[in-house]
Protein backbone atom coordinates (compact mmCIF):
# COMPACT_ATOMS: atom_id res chain seq x y z
CA UNK A 1 0.00 0.00 0.00
CA UNK A 2 1.38 3.69 -1.21
CA UNK A 3 0.70 6.31 1.40
CA UNK A 4 2.20 9.41 3.32
CA UNK A 5 5.38 7.40 3.76
CA UNK A 6 5.76 6.77 0.14
CA UNK A 7 9.33 5.75 -1.22
CA UNK A 8 11.27 6.63 -4.40
CA UNK A 9 10.83 2.40 -5.35
CA UNK A 10 7.25 2.53 -4.45
CA UNK A 11 6.63 3.74 -8.38
CA UNK A 12 9.15 1.43 -10.37
CA UNK A 13 7.09 -1.38 -8.26
CA UNK A 14 3.75 -0.55 -9.66
CA UNK A 15 2.49 1.10 -6.84
CA UNK A 16 0.02 3.81 -7.05
CA UNK A 17 -0.06 7.45 -5.35
CA UNK A 18 -3.06 7.61 -3.38
CA UNK A 19 -3.11 11.06 -1.55
CA UNK A 20 -6.51 10.01 -0.01
CA UNK A 21 -6.10 6.49 1.10
CA UNK A 22 -8.59 5.97 3.84
CA UNK A 23 -5.69 4.69 6.78
CA UNK A 24 -3.29 7.53 5.68
CA UNK A 25 -6.20 10.12 6.06
CA UNK A 26 -7.25 8.57 9.43
CA UNK A 27 -3.60 8.36 10.82
CA UNK A 28 -2.52 12.18 9.34
CA UNK A 29 -5.77 13.12 10.78
CA UNK A 30 -4.70 11.54 14.46
CA UNK A 31 -1.68 13.52 14.39
CA UNK A 32 -2.70 16.36 13.40
CA UNK A 33 -5.91 16.54 15.70
CA UNK A 34 -2.94 15.09 18.99
CA UNK A 35 -0.78 18.64 17.75
CA UNK A 36 -3.58 21.24 18.05
CA UNK A 37 -5.04 19.49 21.41
CA UNK A 38 -0.89 19.50 22.07
CA UNK A 39 -1.35 23.42 20.91
CA UNK A 40 -3.43 24.33 23.07
CA UNK A 41 -2.74 22.88 26.10
CA UNK A 42 0.65 24.49 25.95
CA UNK A 43 -0.02 27.41 24.50
CA UNK A 44 -0.63 29.86 27.96
CA UNK A 45 2.83 29.29 28.22
CA UNK A 46 4.38 30.00 25.22
CA UNK A 47 6.05 33.57 24.15
CA UNK A 48 3.13 35.92 22.58
CA UNK A 49 5.42 37.55 20.70
CA UNK A 50 8.14 35.02 18.41
CA UNK A 51 11.63 36.00 18.70
CA UNK A 52 12.49 35.54 15.07
CA UNK A 53 13.84 37.75 11.97
CA UNK A 54 11.95 38.29 8.86
CA UNK A 55 13.46 35.22 6.31
CA UNK A 56 14.26 32.62 9.57
CA UNK A 57 11.68 30.11 8.33
CA UNK A 58 13.52 29.84 5.05
CA UNK A 59 16.96 29.09 7.08
CA UNK A 60 15.18 26.33 9.13
CA UNK A 61 13.43 24.38 6.48
CA UNK A 62 15.03 23.38 3.12
CA UNK A 63 15.31 26.33 0.36
CA UNK A 64 14.30 24.35 -2.30
CA UNK A 65 11.07 22.03 -2.79
CA UNK A 66 11.82 18.25 -1.89
CA UNK A 67 11.71 15.81 -4.30
CA UNK A 68 11.21 12.88 -2.62
CA UNK A 69 8.43 11.73 -0.50
CA UNK A 70 8.99 11.74 3.65
CA UNK A 71 6.75 10.08 6.55
CA UNK A 72 3.80 12.73 7.95
CA UNK A 73 6.11 12.35 11.60
CA UNK A 74 8.72 14.44 9.67
CA UNK A 75 6.61 17.30 8.35
CA UNK A 76 4.98 17.30 11.55
CA UNK A 77 8.27 17.32 13.56
CA UNK A 78 9.63 20.66 11.31
CA UNK A 79 6.05 21.86 12.17
CA UNK A 80 6.63 21.55 15.92
CA UNK A 81 10.57 23.03 15.77
CA UNK A 82 10.79 25.40 13.01
CA UNK A 83 6.96 27.12 12.64
CA UNK A 84 5.68 27.06 15.81
CA UNK A 85 8.17 29.28 17.60
CA UNK A 86 7.42 31.92 14.41
CA UNK A 87 4.03 32.09 15.46
CA UNK A 88 2.67 35.24 16.95
CA UNK A 89 -0.11 33.19 19.21
CA UNK A 90 -3.42 35.03 18.59
CA UNK A 91 -5.32 32.21 20.19
CA UNK A 92 -3.09 32.61 23.46
CA UNK A 93 -4.95 33.95 26.43
CA UNK A 94 -2.28 36.43 27.11
CA UNK A 95 -3.15 37.80 23.50
CA UNK A 96 -4.82 41.58 24.68
CA UNK A 97 -3.58 43.43 20.84
CA UNK A 98 -6.01 44.26 17.64
CA UNK A 99 -9.34 42.30 18.08
CA UNK A 100 -9.77 38.74 18.96
CA UNK A 101 -9.55 36.26 16.69
CA UNK A 102 -11.52 33.79 18.49
CA UNK A 103 -12.17 30.04 17.95
CA UNK A 104 -13.99 26.95 19.25
CA UNK A 105 -14.11 22.73 19.18
CA UNK A 106 -16.68 23.04 16.75
CA UNK A 107 -15.22 25.62 14.53
CA UNK A 108 -12.44 23.57 14.20
CA UNK A 109 -14.59 20.81 13.39
CA UNK A 110 -16.68 22.31 10.88
CA UNK A 111 -13.50 23.65 9.38
CA UNK A 112 -11.99 20.47 9.14
CA UNK A 113 -14.96 18.83 7.79
CA UNK A 114 -15.88 21.61 5.01
CA UNK A 115 -11.63 20.96 4.36
CA UNK A 116 -12.61 17.22 3.99
CA UNK A 117 -15.45 17.32 1.28
CA UNK A 118 -13.70 20.36 -0.54
CA UNK A 119 -17.24 21.29 -2.22
CA UNK A 120 -16.53 24.38 -4.73
CA UNK A 121 -20.27 26.08 -4.09
CA UNK A 122 -20.55 28.62 -6.91
CA UNK A 123 -24.10 27.78 -8.09
CA UNK A 124 -26.53 26.11 -5.82
CA UNK A 125 -26.95 23.01 -7.91
CA UNK A 126 -23.01 22.84 -7.28
CA UNK A 127 -23.64 22.53 -3.57
CA UNK A 128 -27.09 22.18 -2.85
CA UNK A 129 -26.63 21.80 0.88
CA UNK A 130 -23.58 23.88 1.84
CA UNK A 131 -25.93 26.77 -0.13
CA UNK A 132 -28.85 26.07 1.88
CA UNK A 133 -26.58 25.73 5.17
CA UNK A 134 -25.41 28.96 4.21
CA UNK A 135 -28.70 30.72 3.52
CA UNK A 136 -29.93 28.71 6.68
CA UNK A 137 -27.34 30.03 9.09
CA UNK A 138 -27.58 33.66 7.91
CA UNK A 139 -31.12 33.77 8.57
CA UNK A 140 -30.45 32.44 12.12
CA UNK A 141 -27.65 34.51 12.77
CA UNK A 142 -29.92 37.34 11.60
CA UNK A 143 -32.81 36.36 13.97
CA UNK A 144 -30.20 36.77 16.82
CA UNK A 145 -29.51 40.43 15.77
CA UNK A 146 -33.12 40.71 15.14
CA UNK A 147 -32.60 42.33 11.53
CA UNK A 148 -35.51 43.28 10.05
CA UNK A 149 -37.41 40.73 7.79
CA UNK A 150 -36.09 42.78 4.54
CA UNK A 151 -32.55 40.98 5.24
CA UNK A 152 -33.80 37.52 5.53
CA UNK A 153 -33.36 35.18 2.71
CA UNK A 154 -36.75 33.06 3.81
CA UNK A 155 -39.17 34.66 5.68
CA UNK A 156 -42.92 33.15 6.95
CA UNK A 157 -43.81 34.05 3.46
CA UNK A 158 -41.53 32.57 1.30
CA UNK A 159 -38.17 34.67 -0.26
CA UNK A 160 -37.43 37.69 1.18
CA UNK A 161 -36.60 40.52 -0.89
CA UNK A 162 -32.85 40.41 1.06
CA UNK A 163 -30.41 38.02 2.09
CA UNK A 164 -27.02 37.70 2.87
CA UNK A 165 -23.43 35.80 2.22
CA UNK A 166 -20.82 34.46 3.98
CA UNK A 167 -17.54 36.25 2.59
CA UNK A 168 -13.41 35.85 3.99
CA UNK A 169 -13.48 39.43 5.54
CA UNK A 170 -15.00 43.10 6.27
CA UNK A 171 -13.15 44.03 3.30
CA UNK A 172 -14.49 41.96 0.32
CA UNK A 173 -18.04 42.79 2.28
CA UNK A 174 -17.21 46.71 1.75
CA UNK A 175 -16.18 46.02 -2.18
CA UNK A 176 -19.20 44.05 -3.21
CA UNK A 177 -21.69 47.09 -1.94
CA UNK A 178 -19.54 49.42 -3.44
CA UNK A 179 -19.83 48.09 -6.80
CA UNK A 180 -23.36 47.45 -5.91
CA UNK A 181 -23.63 51.49 -4.58
CA UNK A 182 -21.57 52.53 -7.69
CA UNK A 183 -23.34 50.76 -10.34
CA UNK A 184 -26.37 52.31 -9.23
CA UNK A 185 -25.91 55.99 -8.70
CA UNK A 186 -24.17 55.64 -12.15
CA UNK A 187 -27.39 54.11 -14.02
CA UNK A 188 -29.48 57.17 -11.98
CA UNK A 189 -26.73 59.88 -13.13
CA UNK A 190 -27.79 58.69 -16.77
CA UNK A 191 -24.11 57.79 -17.00
CA UNK A 192 -22.98 56.19 -20.70
CA UNK A 193 -20.93 53.43 -18.58
CA UNK A 194 -18.76 54.63 -16.26
CA UNK A 195 -17.99 57.95 -17.98
CA UNK A 196 -19.76 60.03 -15.06
CA UNK A 197 -17.83 57.55 -12.47
CA UNK A 198 -15.27 60.63 -11.28
CA UNK A 199 -18.55 62.47 -10.19
CA UNK A 200 -19.50 60.07 -7.33
CA UNK A 201 -18.22 60.56 -3.65
CA UNK A 202 -18.06 58.48 -0.79
CA UNK A 203 -18.15 59.33 3.25
CA UNK A 204 -16.64 57.91 6.46
CA UNK A 205 -15.47 59.12 9.37
CA UNK A 206 -11.91 59.52 9.85
CA UNK A 207 -11.95 55.97 12.32
CA UNK A 208 -13.67 54.46 9.87
CA UNK A 209 -10.67 50.59 8.79
CA UNK A 210 -8.24 52.15 6.50
CA UNK A 211 -9.41 49.19 3.77
CA UNK A 212 -12.71 50.87 3.07
CA UNK A 213 -10.85 53.56 1.64
CA UNK A 214 -8.51 50.71 0.08
CA UNK A 215 -12.00 49.42 -1.20
CA UNK A 216 -13.15 52.46 -2.66
CA UNK A 217 -9.83 52.96 -5.04
CA UNK A 218 -10.45 49.28 -5.81
CA UNK A 219 -13.74 49.95 -7.02
CA UNK A 220 -12.66 52.88 -8.89
CA UNK A 221 -13.81 55.70 -7.01
CA UNK A 222 -12.07 58.87 -8.09
CA UNK A 223 -9.35 59.38 -4.49
CA UNK A 224 -10.45 62.92 -4.55
CA UNK A 225 -14.45 62.18 -3.64
CA UNK A 226 -13.54 60.12 -0.87
CA UNK A 227 -14.29 62.16 2.29
CA UNK A 228 -13.09 61.33 5.45
CA UNK A 229 -14.67 62.90 7.87
CA UNK A 230 -13.28 64.25 11.14
CA UNK A 231 -14.24 62.89 15.08
CA UNK A 232 -13.17 64.02 18.27
CA UNK A 233 -14.54 63.99 22.20
CA UNK A 234 -17.50 65.31 21.77
CA UNK A 235 -19.08 62.58 20.03
CA UNK A 236 -16.47 60.48 21.76
CA UNK A 237 -14.96 60.04 17.86
CA UNK A 238 -18.62 58.58 16.55
CA UNK A 239 -19.31 59.80 12.81
CA UNK A 240 -21.25 63.36 13.80
CA UNK A 241 -24.43 63.70 11.36
CA UNK A 242 -24.63 67.68 11.07
CA UNK A 243 -20.88 67.01 9.70
CA UNK A 244 -21.97 64.43 7.35
CA UNK A 245 -24.81 66.41 6.30
CA UNK A 246 -22.74 69.28 5.71
CA UNK A 247 -20.50 67.44 3.26
CA UNK A 248 -22.65 66.19 1.66
CA UNK A 249 -24.87 69.31 0.79
CA UNK A 250 -21.64 70.95 -0.72
CA UNK A 251 -20.87 67.95 -2.46
CA UNK A 252 -24.31 68.08 -4.01
CA UNK A 253 -24.28 72.06 -4.55
CA UNK A 254 -21.02 71.24 -6.52
CA UNK A 255 -22.48 68.91 -8.93
CA UNK A 256 -20.85 65.55 -7.43
CA UNK A 257 -23.13 63.02 -6.53
CA UNK A 258 -23.12 61.79 -2.91
CA UNK A 259 -23.56 57.40 -3.44
CA UNK A 260 -22.31 55.38 -0.13
CA UNK A 261 -21.54 55.76 3.63
CA UNK A 262 -19.70 53.50 5.85
CA UNK A 263 -20.95 53.73 9.73
CA UNK A 264 -19.03 51.45 11.86
CA UNK A 265 -20.32 50.13 15.26
CA UNK A 266 -17.23 49.45 16.82
CA UNK A 267 -14.29 51.45 15.88
CA UNK A 268 -10.94 49.29 15.33
CA UNK A 269 -9.07 52.46 16.86
CA UNK A 270 -11.10 52.89 19.93
CA UNK A 271 -14.70 51.19 19.15
CA UNK A 272 -16.07 54.43 18.48
CA UNK A 273 -20.07 54.17 17.17
CA UNK A 274 -21.36 55.67 14.54
CA UNK A 275 -25.40 56.76 14.98
CA UNK A 276 -26.89 54.18 12.47
CA UNK A 277 -30.24 55.71 12.83
CA UNK A 278 -29.25 59.54 12.00
CA UNK A 279 -26.59 58.39 9.02
CA UNK A 280 -29.35 56.85 7.54
CA UNK A 281 -31.39 59.63 7.61
CA UNK A 282 -28.87 61.81 5.59
CA UNK A 283 -28.45 59.80 3.59
CA UNK A 284 -32.20 59.04 2.60
CA UNK A 285 -32.04 62.77 1.14
CA UNK A 286 -29.58 61.96 -1.64
CA UNK A 287 -30.28 58.45 -2.04
CA UNK A 288 -26.88 57.18 -0.93
CA UNK A 289 -26.07 53.67 -0.05
CA UNK A 290 -25.92 53.21 3.81
CA UNK A 291 -23.41 50.19 4.55
CA UNK A 292 -23.37 49.29 8.90
CA UNK A 293 -19.80 48.08 9.44
CA UNK A 294 -20.33 46.17 12.37
CA UNK A 295 -17.28 42.96 12.14
CA UNK A 296 -16.31 43.27 15.89
CA UNK A 297 -18.80 44.37 18.08
CA UNK A 298 -21.71 43.03 16.06
CA UNK A 299 -21.49 39.72 17.90
CA UNK A 300 -22.46 41.76 21.26
CA UNK A 301 -26.15 42.57 19.72
CA UNK A 302 -26.91 38.98 19.65
CA UNK A 303 -27.35 40.08 23.35
CA UNK A 304 -30.47 42.36 24.06
CA UNK A 305 -28.44 44.57 26.46
CA UNK A 306 -26.05 45.71 23.45
CA UNK A 307 -28.44 45.62 20.46
CA UNK A 308 -29.64 49.52 20.92
CA UNK A 309 -26.27 50.15 19.08
CA UNK A 310 -27.51 48.68 15.75
CA UNK A 311 -30.79 50.78 16.41
CA UNK A 312 -32.65 51.75 13.15
CA UNK A 313 -30.81 48.90 10.65
CA UNK A 314 -33.66 48.72 9.18
CA UNK A 315 -33.00 52.17 7.23
CA UNK A 316 -29.55 50.88 6.02
CA UNK A 317 -29.03 49.25 2.64
CA UNK A 318 -26.00 46.33 4.39
CA UNK A 319 -24.87 45.59 7.34
CA UNK A 320 -21.72 43.43 7.77
CA UNK A 321 -20.69 41.64 10.96
CA UNK A 322 -17.43 38.38 11.14
CA UNK A 323 -18.51 35.70 13.39
CA UNK A 324 -14.48 34.76 13.48
CA UNK A 325 -13.71 38.23 15.75
CA UNK A 326 -16.04 37.53 18.52
CA UNK A 327 -18.70 34.38 17.96
CA UNK A 328 -16.45 31.75 18.38
CA UNK A 329 -16.18 30.54 14.25
CA UNK A 330 -12.44 30.67 13.09
CA UNK A 331 -11.13 33.11 10.21
CA UNK A 332 -12.08 33.20 8.09
CA UNK A 333 -16.19 34.14 8.17
CA UNK A 334 -17.73 37.21 7.65
CA UNK A 335 -21.59 37.55 7.18
CA UNK A 336 -23.08 40.03 4.77
CA UNK A 337 -26.81 41.17 4.86
CA UNK A 338 -28.41 43.62 1.88
CA UNK A 339 -32.04 45.06 1.97
CA UNK A 340 -32.22 44.25 -1.72
CA UNK A 341 -30.28 41.28 -3.13
CA UNK A 342 -31.12 42.03 -6.42
CA UNK A 343 -28.89 45.12 -6.25
CA UNK A 344 -25.80 43.49 -5.01
CA UNK A 345 -26.19 40.87 -7.82
CA UNK A 346 -27.15 43.23 -10.82
CA UNK A 347 -23.63 44.66 -10.68
CA UNK A 348 -22.16 41.19 -9.59
CA UNK A 349 -24.17 38.27 -11.83
CA UNK A 350 -22.12 36.42 -14.23
CA UNK A 351 -23.91 33.41 -16.23
CA UNK A 352 -21.78 31.56 -18.73
CA UNK A 353 -22.90 28.91 -20.70
CA UNK A 354 -21.70 26.26 -19.00
CA UNK A 355 -23.28 26.98 -15.53
CA UNK A 356 -26.88 27.80 -16.53
CA UNK A 357 -28.89 24.97 -14.84
CA UNK A 358 -32.66 23.99 -14.28
CA UNK A 359 -32.87 25.41 -10.59
CA UNK A 360 -30.89 29.16 -11.37
CA UNK A 361 -33.58 29.51 -14.13
CA UNK A 362 -36.55 28.45 -11.71
CA UNK A 363 -35.71 31.87 -9.87
CA UNK A 364 -36.28 30.09 -6.47
CA UNK A 365 -32.56 28.72 -5.98
CA UNK A 366 -29.65 31.52 -4.47
CA UNK A 367 -26.76 31.36 -6.51
CA UNK A 368 -23.78 32.61 -3.92
CA UNK A 369 -21.45 33.16 -6.73
CA UNK A 370 -23.90 36.39 -7.89
CA UNK A 371 -22.80 38.04 -4.00
CA UNK A 372 -18.99 38.31 -3.94
CA UNK A 373 -16.71 38.82 -6.62
CA UNK A 374 -14.93 35.39 -7.34
CA UNK A 375 -17.12 32.72 -8.82
CA UNK A 376 -15.49 29.72 -6.32
CA UNK A 377 -15.90 29.29 -2.89
CA UNK A 378 -15.77 27.14 0.13
CA UNK A 379 -18.43 25.48 2.50
CA UNK A 380 -18.38 28.54 4.38
CA UNK A 381 -21.77 28.26 6.46
CA UNK A 382 -20.91 24.87 7.43
CA UNK A 383 -18.70 26.04 10.59
CA UNK A 384 -20.44 28.64 11.91
CA UNK A 385 -23.54 26.07 11.87
CA UNK A 386 -21.80 23.89 13.97
CA UNK A 387 -21.08 27.01 16.22
CA UNK A 388 -24.62 28.05 16.55
CA UNK A 389 -26.18 24.51 16.72
CA UNK A 390 -23.49 23.57 19.53
CA UNK A 391 -23.49 26.32 21.92
CA UNK A 392 -26.72 27.49 21.03
CA UNK A 393 -27.94 31.38 22.05
CA UNK A 394 -27.21 31.05 25.73
CA UNK A 395 -23.76 29.90 25.84
CA UNK A 396 -22.99 32.61 22.79
CA UNK A 397 -24.34 35.20 24.82
CA UNK A 398 -22.78 34.34 27.70
CA UNK A 399 -19.27 34.54 25.99
CA UNK A 400 -19.42 37.79 25.11
CA UNK A 401 -21.16 38.96 28.42
CA UNK A 402 -17.95 37.16 30.19
CA UNK A 403 -15.73 39.25 27.87
CA UNK A 404 -17.40 42.06 29.00
CA UNK A 405 -17.35 42.16 32.34
CA UNK A 406 -13.20 41.25 31.83
CA UNK A 407 -12.70 44.49 30.21
CA UNK A 408 -14.93 46.33 32.21
CA UNK A 409 -12.90 45.35 35.41
CA UNK A 410 -10.16 45.63 33.40
CA UNK A 411 -11.11 49.27 33.00
CA UNK A 412 -12.29 49.61 37.15
CA UNK A 413 -8.41 48.59 37.74
CA UNK A 414 -6.68 51.36 35.46
CA UNK A 415 -9.10 54.09 36.64
CA UNK A 416 -8.18 53.20 40.47
CA UNK A 417 -4.34 53.97 39.39
CA UNK A 418 -3.81 57.91 39.43
CA UNK A 419 -0.67 57.25 37.10
CA UNK A 420 -3.37 56.03 34.15
CA UNK A 421 -5.89 57.64 32.79
CA UNK A 422 -9.05 56.06 30.28
CA UNK A 423 -9.14 57.82 27.23
CA UNK A 424 -12.47 57.40 25.81
CA UNK A 425 -15.31 55.70 27.53
CA UNK A 426 -15.14 51.66 27.57
CA UNK A 427 -17.12 50.21 24.10
CA UNK A 428 -17.58 46.20 24.58
CA UNK A 429 -14.28 44.93 25.54
CA UNK A 430 -11.56 47.38 24.34
CA UNK A 431 -10.19 49.57 27.04
CA UNK A 432 -8.33 52.45 26.11
CA UNK A 433 -5.65 53.54 28.19
CA UNK A 434 -2.54 55.68 28.85
CA UNK A 435 0.39 56.66 31.26
CA UNK A 436 -1.12 60.44 32.24
CA UNK A 437 1.00 63.33 31.67
CA UNK A 438 1.16 64.53 35.07
CA UNK A 439 3.96 66.82 37.15
CA UNK A 440 7.00 67.57 34.79
CA UNK A 441 5.85 64.71 31.98
CA UNK A 442 4.95 66.82 29.11
CA UNK A 443 2.64 65.31 26.70
CA UNK A 444 5.41 64.67 24.49
CA UNK A 445 7.06 62.77 27.03
CA UNK A 446 4.30 60.69 27.93
CA UNK A 447 3.65 59.55 24.37
CA UNK A 448 7.28 58.25 24.72
CA UNK A 449 6.98 56.62 27.70
CA UNK A 450 3.65 54.92 26.39
CA UNK A 451 5.36 54.02 23.77
CA UNK A 452 8.15 52.14 25.82
CA UNK A 453 5.52 50.43 27.97
CA UNK A 454 3.75 48.67 24.97
CA UNK A 455 7.54 47.57 23.62
CA UNK A 456 8.38 46.41 27.09
CA UNK A 457 4.88 44.45 27.76
CA UNK A 458 5.93 42.58 23.87
CA UNK A 459 9.26 42.03 24.35
CA UNK A 460 8.31 40.06 27.62
CA UNK A 461 6.26 37.44 25.83
CA UNK A 462 4.00 37.66 28.85
CA UNK A 463 1.79 40.31 27.11
CA UNK A 464 0.91 41.51 23.89
CA UNK A 465 -1.18 44.68 23.21
CA UNK A 466 -1.50 47.08 19.98
CA UNK A 467 -1.79 50.67 20.34
CA UNK A 468 -3.52 53.36 18.79
CA UNK A 469 -3.53 57.72 18.38
CA UNK A 470 -6.86 58.88 19.85
CA UNK A 471 -6.88 62.92 19.49
CA UNK A 472 -3.22 63.40 19.23
CA UNK A 473 -2.41 61.10 21.94
CA UNK A 474 -0.26 57.74 21.79
CA UNK A 475 -2.69 55.19 23.11
CA UNK A 476 -2.35 51.53 24.18
CA UNK A 477 -5.39 49.03 23.31
CA UNK A 478 -6.24 46.36 25.79
CA UNK A 479 -9.33 44.02 23.95
CA UNK A 480 -10.01 41.08 25.66
CA UNK A 481 -11.64 38.47 23.89
CA UNK A 482 -9.43 35.10 23.27
CA UNK A 483 -11.40 31.77 23.77
CA UNK A 484 -9.25 30.88 26.44
CA UNK A 485 -9.15 34.22 28.53
CA UNK A 486 -9.81 33.98 32.15
CA UNK A 487 -10.11 36.60 34.59
CA UNK A 488 -7.04 35.70 36.16
CA UNK A 489 -4.97 36.16 32.79
CA UNK A 490 -6.34 40.12 32.86
CA UNK A 491 -5.42 40.53 36.39
CA UNK A 492 -1.61 38.79 35.71
CA UNK A 493 -1.74 41.26 32.71
CA UNK A 494 -2.42 44.37 34.85
CA UNK A 495 0.05 43.42 36.92
CA UNK A 496 2.51 43.02 34.64
CA UNK A 497 1.84 46.40 33.37
CA UNK A 498 2.35 48.04 36.81
CA UNK A 499 5.50 47.06 37.66
CA UNK A 500 6.74 47.85 34.27
CA UNK A 501 5.04 51.22 34.44
CA UNK A 502 6.59 51.90 37.82
CA UNK A 503 10.46 50.68 36.40
CA UNK A 504 9.59 52.86 33.33
CA UNK A 505 8.87 56.25 35.29
CA UNK A 506 11.63 54.94 37.99
CA UNK A 507 14.03 55.61 35.33
CA UNK A 508 12.26 58.12 33.91
CA UNK A 509 12.83 60.84 37.23
CA UNK A 510 16.40 59.84 37.55
CA UNK A 511 17.06 61.24 33.87
CA UNK A 512 15.58 64.10 34.98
Amino acid sequence: MDGVDTNPAASVEGCSFQPLNPEDVRACLYKAVDFITDYYTSIESMPVLPDVKPGYLRNELMASPPEHSAPFDVTMKELRTSVVPGMMHWASPNFFAFFPSTNSAAAIAGELIASAMNTVGFTWQAAPAATEMEVLVLDWLAQLLRLPASFMNRTSAGHGTGGGVILGTTSEAMLVTLVAARDAALRRSGSNGVDRITRLTVYASDQTHFTFFKACRLTGFDPANLRSIPTGPETDYGLDPAKLLEIMHADFRAGLVPTYICATVGTTSSNAVDPVGAVADVAAMFNAWVHVDAAYAGSACICPEFRHYIDSVEHVDSISMSPHKWLLTCLDCTCLWVRDTHRLTDALQTNPEYLKNDATESGMATDLKDMQVGVGRRFRGLKLWMVMRTYGTTKLQEHIRSDVAMAKAFEELVRADDRFEIVVPRNFALVCFRIRACGAMTEEVADEVNHVLMDRLNISGKAYLAHTVVGSRFTLRFAVGSSMQEERHVRSAWELIKKTTTKIIEAEEIMQ
